[in-house]
């Protein structure tokens, strides 16, 4: 069984070709060489990797090089970006499961790329943020536009990331697969914890697993955030449900709590005046609305309910479309905000 670096490149290196398909799916071959966008498997041809080759040296095989970026490595590195793992135990494990090696088990780990962190910690979604990347052009993106959401202007709190892990409940093997990856922050913009909805391979709806909306790290009074907040800002539960709104109001400042009991406990900013609450048509959604209210109005700020004509807005965006939406809206907000929000009028893009 291999034990080091070395050895489990040169063994990846004798199945190049394959290891490109699996880890590098958005490329192609070319020749002798595999061409991609980069080595986190962006579509494009600037990254080419050798297919054959030496097991060592100059041309060797496995070996690659982004002419974009100057960044070049083996058939490891491949792994560690393609997948966003940082520690090199992770990366070791998931060469030998593609390999069909054993795993070791107490054995020394080799050094780490960097100090390990808890699982689920507020470090782990801060480094699971900084390793996904833009949802433009990704799966993500299907994923919102076959919720109804067109508008993705705003949305730099959601990343997407291509292969991120899933463990199921109980002894289940793990698995991976692709994730809208929320950050969740505080009132000051720190990642405090971060939301997983992992997707189908095609975009076309969450992933068929048991639970794929996860959460990690410090979530209690925080929230998912599009825009800054200042005097006014609208909230409520689900990033699928605030996105719905945000594309009938997009000047609006919104945050998404995750949950019913987080929105209850969410905190406000201190320059807060008015606060609109977007309530689930259910019995959590009720009680929620109940709390922030009672909270909100003890320190003095205004508060609204935005009620959907469904289940909730992201319903009503799929049922009535955006400009439905937005008149729906246009009659709870009062008449101020209704003239400084919603004077550029809905942003529908393709």
């Amino acid at each position: 069984m291999p034990r080091d670096a070395s050895e489990l490149s040169r063994r990846l290196a004798r199945h190049a070709e394959a290891v490109c398909r699996h880890y590098l799916s958005n490329g192609r071959r070319r020749g002798r060489y595999w061409t991609v966008g980069d080595v986190r498997n962006t579509p494009g041809r600037s990254m080419f990797v050798r297919l054959n080759g030496p097991e060592s040296g100059p041309g060797a095989a496995g070996h690659w090089t982004d002419a974009a970026s100057a960044e070049y490595g083996d058939l490891l590195d491949v792994i560690r970006e393609s997948c966003g793992l940082v520690d090199f135990r992770d990366v070791a494990d998931e060469a030998r499961r593609f390999l069909s090696l054993p795993q070791p088990e107490l054995c020394r780990a080799p050094t780490s790329v960097r100090t390990p962190v808890p699982a689920g910690s507020p470090e782990a979604a801060q480094r699971l943020f900084a390793v996904s990347r833009s949802i433009s052009g990704t799966l993500v993106a299907t994923y919102l536009r076959n919720r109804g959401i067109r508008n993705l202007r705003g949305t730099g709190s959601l990343r997407f990331h291509p292969r991120c892990y899933y463990r199921p409940e109980g002894d289940g093997p793990t698995e991976s697969w692709p994730a809208m990856v929320a950050a969740v922050t505080d009132l000051e913009g720190t990642i405090t914890g971060a939301h997983r909805t992992w997707l189908a391979r095609h975009g076309s709806g969450k992933a068929p697993i048991d639970t794929p909306r996860r959460a990690m790290g410090g979530l209690l009074g925080h929230a998912v955030r599009f825009g800054a907040a200042d005097d006014v800002l609208a909230v409520g539960e689900g990033i699928e449900t605030m996105l719905s709104l945000h594309c009938a109001v997009p000047a609006m400042p919104m945050a998404a709590a995750l949950s019913a009991n987080h929105l209850a406990a969410l905190l406000l900013p201190p320059t807060l005046r008015r606060l609109y609450i977007a309530r689930d048509a259910d019995a959590a959604g009720d009680t929620a609305l109940a709390a922030l209210t009672e909270r909100a109005e003890a320190a003095g700020i205004e508060t609204l309910a935005l009620s959907p004509r469904r289940g909730d807005f992201n319903e009503d965006l799929r049922t009535f479309g955006v400009h439905a939406l937005r008149r729906t809206l246009h009659i709870q907000l009062t008449p101020q905000d209704g003239v400084r929000f919603m004077r550029g009028g809905a942003v529908e893009t393709r």
